[in-house]
């Protein structure tokens, strides 16, 4: 019995659009870089929730920092979740 080429070339052109278009992309996306000062920022946040207002601006801080194990001495991960922001308001 022959196999019906139509629709597999069908399939086949529409996933190879897909995998060139999705290089594209990731070619096009700059790679970020590591700033050890703004790592060490995050290492010395609290944990929890923090707000600050002074004249002009709103400061928060947030962190979540757990240990989650499978069993007592088994594989565990380690979650750390920071994040800094600021909110500026100026009259003009």
């Amino acid at each position: 019995m022959p196999l019906p080429l139509t629709p597999v070339a069908a399939i086949a052109l529409r996933y190879g659009v897909v995998a060139i278009a999705a290089y594209t992309v990731a070619r096009k996306i700059e790679r970020g870089h590591f700033d050890q000062r703004a790592d060490a920022a995050m290492d010395d946040v609290n944990e929890g929730l923090t707000v600050r207002r002074e004249n002009e601006q709103f400061n928060t801080t947030a962190r979540y920092h757990r240990t989650i194990r499978v069993g007592a001495d088994g594989p565990g991960v380690e979650i750390d979740i920071t994040a800094l922001g600021r909110i500026r308001l100026r009259k003009i």
